[in-house]
């Protein structure tokens, strides 16, 4: 009876036994058929993060006025694909009442800005 075979979960692959990496990708080898296991929350997450916002140094973006709507800020900002990190002045120990700073990669500041700034106004004129 032969050995199961490894392949490429990413490119299909196949590789000898010894080998734990794919070659081409980098991916972690798994055995042909196997079944793979349901994504983590943190894999999913961060599988929505556009690499092009995720480079240089954390600049404030906006502010919030408590934890949740800060989180729901980052949430906005997320399904962007825009990373980001909240961050109180107390250094991360303050009451989940105080506010929130926005924080995002400098890459992605100005889509940060545009995503979470107002709608225009609409065309129609006021009375």
């Amino acid at each position: 009876m032969s050995e199961p075979q490894l392949v490429c979960p990413g490119c299909q692959r196949a590789h000898p036994r010894e080998a734990r990496f794919c070659e081409s990708c980098g991916m972690p080898l798994v055995e042909r058929g196997a079944e793979l296991p349901e994504p983590s929350a943190a894999r999913l997450h961060a599988r929505k993060i556009k690499p092009q916002y995720a480079e240089g140094q954390a600049v404030k973006v906006a502010q919030a006025a408590n934890l949740a709507q800060a989180e729901f800020l980052a949430g906005l900002l997320l399904e962007e694909g825009i990373p980001s990190l909240l961050s109180s002045p107390i250094g991360g120990h303050g009451a989940l009442a105080g506010p929130r700073d926005i924080l995002v990669p400098e890459s992605g500041a100005e889509a940060a800005r545009e995503a979470l700034s107002p709608p225009p106004p609409s065309g129609g004129a006021a009375a």
